[in-house]
């Protein structure tokens, strides 16, 4: 079996630890896993804000990058909810049938790590070991476009030493929606405060979600909140075993057990 993993434009220049951890995670279970250097954005910031033409480029790109493989796993569910749900509807206006050929061959192969661990792998517990306080926020793409339910939660629950405790509203968005916080900031940060304030009141010590897009915008406030909270990606959270040190919640570095 063939495994990619693609790295996303904010894993690779921003959350680059996510990214390690899904592959540290996969090879722990026995998957060979290659990351091609070929990858670049998916196209989604585009296709998002309606520039579907500007997107082709990138979607031949991804189709070339990922051709051959059995399965790409994605550490985020809104660039594989961009592939799987989008990159048709950029290759149809496209015109180009070769390039819808490649894209109904690809996209279909894309998962959302939480689906390829439980769907492809069949597995839930992964070994991890976290002995601490989280919470978990389900990220809008991963709900709504690709449905992944519980997957991400019954991992974390599987998790030895962690203590998973439940967030209020949980469905709701976090207010990031890529270019919608640039463009309507005040609405977003006041979705980002309403979420925060959720995450603070299940007085979890870290917060697990599986976008780092989220991390970004609610990790954020959490910072200017000075709330103590550390945010983690799944992968990271999922790769951590018995035979590692504890990190602080803070991030501050390796704590005695």
């Amino acid at each position: 079996m063939r495994v990619a993993v693609m790295s996303t434009c904010l894993g690779d220049a921003m959350f680059p630890d996510a990214v390690r951890a899904t592959v540290r995670l996969l090879r722990r279970l026995g998957v060979t896993v290659e990351v091609p250097e070929t990858q670049t954005c998916c196209g989604q910031p585009m296709i998002n804000t309606g520039y579907l033409d500007e997107a082709v480029p990138l979607v031949r790109n991804f189709v070339s990058a990922f051709e051959g493989f059995d399965h790409v796993v994605v550490p985020s569910g809104s660039c594989a909810g961009s592939v799987r749900h989008q990159h048709g509807l950029v290759a149809a206006r496209a015109g180009d049938a070769a390039l819808t050929d490649a894209v109904e061959r690809t996209a279909p192969r894309v998962l959302e790590l939480s689906e390829f661990l439980v769907d492809e792998l069949g597995v839930v517990d992964v070994g991890a070991w976290f002995p601490h306080r989280v919470t978990y926020h389900p990220t809008c793409h991963s709900l709504r476009m690709l449905r992944v339910g519980d997957r991400p939660t019954r991992l974390l629950a599987a998790v030895g030493g962690i203590d998973l405790v439940p967030l209020p509203r949980a469905e709701e968005c976090c207010g990031f929606g890529g270019t919608f916080a640039v463009k309507n900031a005040e609405t977003s940060v006041a979705m980002g405060v309403d979420k925060a304030a959720h995450v603070r009141s299940t007085g979890a010590e870290v917060l697990v979600t599986s976008d780092s897009s989220c991390l970004m915008h609610v990790g954020g406030l959490l910072s200017r909140e000075r709330s103590g909270i550390r945010t983690m990606h799944l992968a990271e959270v999922l790769a951590h075993t018995a035979g590692e040190p504890a990190e602080a919640p803070d991030g501050s570095g390796p704590v005695a057990r």
